[in-house]
């Protein structure tokens, strides 16, 4: 599929790595729909873009604000063939603090933005995309879903996000399998320490310290190198079904 031809639900679409990969999008010439809760950021992200993007205010985890946010990105752009999941929260809470045990809605409150949350865009943007018709490759659709490093080497007080990423990487084979039948590809990107709204509060002596730790280069990852590995993932046809990690071969210790 060529970024031209592109229609993209992007959630987390306002700032971090959702931003990026709306920049990418409408720069290489296709369009993209913003969907986020931060109103003045993304309005102003779609007012930047222009004609090729559009803002919808969507809750991922409300099935009625996601299901209104597709119907209006049809309405605005004809169809949707490829969805981008960046919406997710993190923060650490040890399972057993000074404060005693995690609260449950700490742990609930990830699983169900990150993990829950995809999976709802990935069904709804899934029934929009089996309407298209096919392109050369008989393809109708990508979906690219954001999991982590964390998912695998979860540090301590990683716990929540850790699980809610590890179940992103549990979908996609399944997900990749169901929906081979309608002509629509699932890939996943596993991200290490990224330069992030995520990152913002983490002291710069943290931040130096994570730097270093990186074997190349000695740096925080880029937005705009996750919306750049998203782009090639969406024009090739034959990635389907894997997750691709975007760390400088970062392994937490």
């Amino acid at each position: 599929m060529q970024i031209k031809d592109v229609v993209a639900v992007v959630t987390g679409g306002a700032s971090g790595l959702g931003e990026a990969c709306v920049r990418g999008i409408v720069e290489r010439g296709g369009r993209a729909a913003i969907f986020d809760m931060q109103v003045g950021p993304g309005g102003e992200l779609a007012r930047e873009m222009g004609d090729r993007a559009a803002f919808m205010e969507v809750d991922v985890t409300d099935d009625a604000s996601v299901a209104q946010g597709m119907a209006r990105a049809v309405e605005r752009f004809s169809k949707i063939n490829v969805a981008i999941n960046c919406a997710g929260i993190g923060g650490p809470c040890k399972v057993l603090g000074s404060k005693g045990p995690m609260p449950m809605e700490f742990f609930n409150k990830r699983i169900q933005v990150n993990l829950v949350g995809t999976m709802r865009v990935v069904a709804q943007a899934a029934e929009q995309m089996a309407n298209n018709g096919p392109n050369q490759e008989g393809e109708r659709g990508v979906i690219i879903t954001t999991s982590s490093v964390a998912a695998t080497q979860g540090q301590i007080g990683q716990a929540s996000y850790a699980a809610s990423k590890g179940g992103i990487n549990g979908l996609l084979l399944p997900l990749a399998k169901e929906l081979a039948g309608y002509g629509i590809r699932v890939v996943t990107i596993a991200p290490g320490v990224l330069e992030t709204p995520m990152f913002k509060n983490v002291p710069e002596a943290a931040r130096e310290a994570l730097a270093k730790s990186i074997p190349f280069p000695k740096r925080l990852g880029r937005p705009s190198e996750y919306a750049d590995l998203a782009a090639h993932l969406i024009e090739n046809p034959y990635l389907n079904g894997e997750i691709f990690y975007l760390t400088g071969a970062l392994r937490l210790a």
